[in-house]
């Protein structure tokens, strides 16, 4: 198909500085869990961005020094040669697709983990982060005047071992309230001297480290600053100085990289789309062009061309900017290039990618179950190689998220016929349903971008509102048969806390309901007053009592956990979503373990082992969810029948093995599709594991000894 006229703009090419980008695509510096620990997965991850069109791609933060240690996160560090090498694998396989790479120097400041380093935490003065409690209680040291240069020679080194190495774009990054924006903030700036009092003293530091970093590699590099342009909390810096700010420090930068929020407002910055549309950053990054003609790169979790180009041509931003979107959807610059706007995986936002990501786990998503695993799996978004085994057909029983996506892979891998065979009428399994909740709207995209790849592959037939037998499953005709069946929420409160099942609990009394019952079944309790049961943290129990609430019902909530949906917070919305259950009116009791459930009320024990009864017309349980296995262990229980009827392969995938977190079922069908033809696709394949290799101890000196 012919790209779109309107989206051309998108294809110019925009200078930076000495360097020039070929369109308007940029992948800003986004975390990942990679790091220089997995140098092998930083550079094939990236690459393949650059692969799908992306003008540059950028590192995850790069602390620049062992005062800026971010351990146990997992950072692109740049502290010496060693690390600059490491990071060249990046560059070079950015190149050899004809992108940018560029690197976001970095230093903490007060916010340092230094889990590793043990060094004291450095900061414009004697003021503990707001990150508390978070980080340990440390208090930083004030810098002296010796430590400042320190810091500012140290990025000079950085960057030069980036320039060496060929990065071409260095950020002197102080968004998010690190060490630069510590100086320029009253909130951490408490000095006196040449540093401190007025916003020009305060914007020194940042200042000199730009034309310290700029003169020694501008030539070849373009130089970016990160910057936040709202306060968002008192540890920011209000627009009016953030724009003086910006004035003054135009002339030494290329690229302005705008984003919103400290990092203890992460969650403004990478807000989720229960509470944040595309494009929302735009409200106030867009008004730093008041302050500068130089190019702007702002984000906003964009998919929509049309939204993209319209950004460009009201000039508030030059590039386009993203790091969800790019990676749900790495090639989607070239499918835009090309017309093919409905294979764009659109970013979910439900930023399970940055509870993955987070304390040194691998990255992951929902859309994309090939990122992250580039280079140590092999996996290529775009590409699948036809299976040894094609010759064969499949049956995938459950059209779920596991389902949909192993039976996408297969098709995709040329296997002779998949019949995906569902029970429902309407495939998704939960994500038939999870959309319904408050807020999830955009949960549907997972389920809408697989129905148009299915109906684009001949080989593969969806089949819905069959409900199959062991008995017709085994002489369906497939040679191989997936089981995808998915899981079910536990009717008999069943959680981890008690192990056992709660006593009263029967999802088959008129009081006792399950989610599935509310949302799919239009169930409800016999009167009014409903507790919801939470004992799962996450996104359900949340969502069921504000659909209730909306409803009329006085809901209260109630859980074990000190906080209301603690997972949450791993996805940077628990505090704005118990502020907006607090808002809608749904009550709530923390610290509670419900002992016994009964028409009427619960009882439960609190925090200090105290007894409590509440009021309760009905409880929906919403404590774990158990496997809907009972076809695979009937089927797998006869081997033997199983051969007779031309069966050669039986396998489980998804929730039907265990229940887990959206991107680890999906990666479970994925995987399967593409290990089908693999000696045992039951068991995993390896991969390659990436491991530091210790130089002896002769080469860190000939006269080292052991301590006595």
């Amino acid at each position: 198909m012919a790209r779109d006229p309107r989206h051309d703009i998108l294809f110019e090419p925009v200078a930076i500085g000495p360097k020039v980008l070929r369109n308007r695509f940029y992948q800003v510096p986004h975390c990942s869990g990679f790091g220089t620990d997995k140098p092998g997965t930083q550079a094939r991850h990236r690459a393949v961005k650059a692969e799908g069109g992306w003008a540059a791609v950028c590192t995850e933060y790069a602390p620049i020094s062992p005062e800026s240690d971010e351990s146990p996160y997992s950072g692109a560090t740049i502290w010496d040669a060693d690390d600059a090498e490491i990071l060249s694998l990046m560059v070079d396989e950015a190149h050899a697709h004809g992108s940018l790479a560029g690197i976001e120097l970095h230093h903490a400041g007060v916010h340092g983990e230094r889990r590793a380093s043990r060094l004291p935490a450095l900061g414009p003065s004697q003021v503990m982060s707001d990150m508390v409690p978070f980080n340990s209680p440390d208090v930083p040291k004030e810098m002296e005047l010796g430590d400042i240069r320190r810091v500012q020679q140290d990025w000079v080194a950085a960057a030069e071992r980036a320039r060496d190495v060929g990065f071409d774009i260095v950020y002197v990054y102080g968004g998010h309230s690190y060490l630069p924006a510590q100086f320029l903030s009253p909130y951490y700036n408490k000095r006196t001297d040449a540093y401190g009092g007025s916003l020009e003293n305060r914007a020194r530091f940042w200042l000199e480290t730009l034309d310290a970093v700029r003169g020694a590699v501008g030539r070849d590099c373009a130089v970016a600053v990160r910057i936040a342009a709202n306060a968002m909390g008192p540890a920011g810096v209000e627009l009016d100085e953030t724009l003086a700010f910006v004035r003054m420090a135009d002339d030494l930068v290329d690229l302005w990289d705008v984003n919103l929020g400290s990092i203890v407002e992460w969650q403004q910055d990478s807000g989720v789309s229960r509470f944040f549309p595309e494009g929302y950053q735009l409200e106030w990054t867009g008004r730093i062009r008041q302050a500068t003609a130089k190019p702007i790169v702002g984000v906003g979790r964009l998919t929509n061309p049309d939204r993209m180009a319209d950004i460009v041509r009201s000039g508030a931003w030059d590039l386009i900017g993203a790091a969800r979107p790019s990676i749900a959807d790495p090639f989607l610059p070239v499918k835009i290039a090309e017309g093919r706007l409905d294979d764009i995986r659109e970013c979910m936002g439900i930023n399970l990618c940055i509870a993955r990501a987070e304390r040194g786990h691998h990255l992951g998503c929902a859309q994309n179950a090939t990122a992250g695993e580039e280079y140590r799996r092999g996996w290529h978004p775009e590409r699948f190689t036809r299976a040894a085994n094609a010759g064969l057909d499949v049956l995938v029983v459950g059209a779920g998220p596991a389902g949909l996506e192993c039976a996408t892979v297969l098709g995709k891998r040329g296997m002779s016929h998949v019949h995906l065979v569902e029970a429902d009428r309407e495939v998704g399994g939960h994500l038939r349903w999870a959309p319904r909740l408050p807020g999830l709207g955009e949960w549907a995209r997972f389920v809408n971008h697989r129905r148009i790849q299915l109906d684009k592959l001949r080989n593969v037939e969806v089949i819905t509102g069959v409900r199959l037998s062991a008995e017709e499953i085994a002489t369906y005709g497939a040679e191989l048969v997936v089981l995808a069946t998915g899981s079910r929420w536990a009717g008999d409160g069943l959680s981890g806390v008690s192990h056992e099942p709660l006593p009263g609990a029967d999802a088959s009394q008129p009081w006792v309901l399950t989610p599935e019952q509310v949302v799919v079944e239009g169930k409800r309790p016999p009167g009014r007053r409903v507790a919801v049961y939470d004992t799962d943290g996450y996104y359900v129990a949340a969502g069921v009592a504000e659909l209730l609430a909306g409803e009329g019902y006085e809901v209260r909530l109630v859980t074990p956990f000190d906080v209301v949906a603690p997972y949450t917070d791993e996805t940077l919305e628990g505090p704005m979503l118990r502020r907006h259950l607090h808002a809608v009116g749904v009550a709530v009791a923390r610290n509670v373990t419900l002992t016994a459930v009964g028409p009427g009320a619960v009882l439960g024990c609190g925090e200090f082992d105290e007894e409590l009864e509440l009021a309760a017309d009905g409880v929906v349980l919403v404590t774990q969810r158990r496997s809907d296995d009972a076809l695979y262990r009937e089927l797998a229980a006869q081997p033997d029948r199983l051969a007779a009827d031309g069966v050669v392969g039986l396998y489980r995938i998804g929730d039907c093995v265990a229940p887990r977190v959206l991107p680890d079922t999906v990666f479970d069908g994925h995987r399967l599709g593409r290990e089908i033809d693999s000696p045992d696709p039951a068991r995993p394949l390896p991969y390659i594991r990436e491991r530091a290799l210790r130089r002896t101890l002769g080469e860190l000196g000939g006269g080292w000894r052991p301590p006595a």
